[in-house]
C-alpha cells in the first residue's frame, strides 16, 4: 500500500495537523510507503492568481520542510517507507525558474510529482480547481468549454515534453483535474480523446499517473482523476499507476482508495 500524493502542515492553504500525525494515521491504515509531496514554492517571477495568494508553500519553508521529513525517515524506518518530494507546477514560460529549483532541491527528494494546475487566459492567470467562479471566469476567457479543456490537455502535454533538468518529476498529477467542477460545467464531447493523445505522450516520455483519489470527494467531480475507464487504458498501454490521496489532512489519507481498481496499480514504484 503506498500513497504517492499527500499534502502536509507546510501547505497553507491545509492543515495544521503535524507530519508525524500523518505518518502514524498512514501505518494504521496499513501503508507501507508514503510520499509526501508538498506544493513546491512557485517561481519567484510568477503571481499567484488566487486571492489568498496560498498555492504554494513558501520557499523560506523548504529547508525546515526537507529537515523534518528526514529526521522522521529515521525515526519511522523499521515501520514504514517515507520519500520526500514536492508536487511541482508545470506554468508554460517559467520553465527555467522551475529547473533551478529542481536543481537546487532534487539531490534531497526521493519522488515527486508533476501537476497542472495554471492556465493563461488572454489577460491573466487562473487557477483551474480554486473555485467554481474561477473556473466559469477561465472557461469565459478562453471562450467555451471546450477551447478551456484543450488548453489544458496541452498544458499537461507540454509538462510531460518539457526539459526540467535531470530532477524532473516522474509522474503527472491528477491528469483530469479540469473535470473537478464537471457536474456544473459538464466536459465537452470528444474531450476523452484529448485526454488520450496525452496518454500517448505520458507512454513516449516513460512517465507514471498520478492514480488520485480526491475526485471522489469533490462534491462537484464525484470520480478519481483520471476516471476509471482511462485508468484502465492507460495500465493497458503500460503506464505505471501510482494511487495518491492528495490529502491536505489526516482524515484525507486513502480517500477515494476504495473506489479505484487497486488491481491497476503498479507493483514497484522504485523501478520508474
Amino acid at each position: 500500500m503506498m500513497d504517492g500524493h499527500i499534502h502536509s502542515p507546510y501547505c497553507p492553504h491545509g492543515t495544521s495537523d503535524p507530519i508525524k500525525s500523518y505518518i502514524e494515521k498512514g501505518i494504521s491504515l496499513g501503508y507501507k510507503t508514503m510520499t509526501f509531496t508538498e506544493h513546491a514554492p512557485l517561481p519567484p517571477s510568477f503571481e499567484d492568481p488566487v486571492p489568498e495568494k496560498d498555492s504554494s508553500m513558501a520557499k523560506r519553508d523548504v529547508e525546515k520542510y526537507v529537515s523534518e521529513l528526514k529526521s522522521l525517515k529515521q525515526t519511522y524506518k523499521r515501520d514504514i517507507q517515507i520519500n520526500i518530494g514536492f508536487e511541482v507546477d508545470y506554468i508554460e514560460g517559467f520553465e527555467k525558474e522551475t529547473e533551478s529549483f529542481l536543481n537546487e532541491y532534487g539531490p534531497e527528494l526521493d519522488d515527486s510529482i508533476l501537476s497542472v494546475h495554471f492556465l493563461k487566459g488572454k489577460n491573466e492567470w487562473y487557477c483551474l480547481d480554486y473555485s467554481p467562479d474561477m473556473f466559469q471566469k477561465a472557461r469565459d476567457d478562453f471562450g467555451s468549454i471546450e477551447a478551456l479543456y484543450e488548453e489544458y490537455f496541452s498544458q499537461i502535454i507540454r509538462s510531460a515534453e518539457a526539459n526540467l533538468g535531470i530532477y524532473k518529476p516522474k509522474r503527472i498529477g491528477h491528469f483530469t483535474l479540469v473535470k473537478k467542477f464537471q457536474q456544473l460545467f459538464p466536459s465537452p464531447t470528444g474531450w476523452e480523446q484529448e485526454a488520450q493523445e496525452v496518454l500517448k505522450v505520458i507512454k513516449q516520455q516513460k512517465l507514471a499517473l498520478d492514480y488520485n483519489g480526491a475526485g471522489m470527494k469533490k462534491p462537484h467531480c464525484q470520480e478519481t482523476y483520471p476516471p476509471l475507464h482511462l485508468a484502465i487504458e492507460a495500465s493497458q498501454m503500460g503506464i505505471p499507476l501510482i494511487y495518491g490521496s492528495d490529502a491536505h489532512s489526516i482524515k484525507g489519507l486513502k480517500q477515494g482508495y476504495e473506489e479505484i481498481d487497486t488491481s491497476l496499480l503498479t507493483d514497484d514504484w522504485t523501478t520508474l
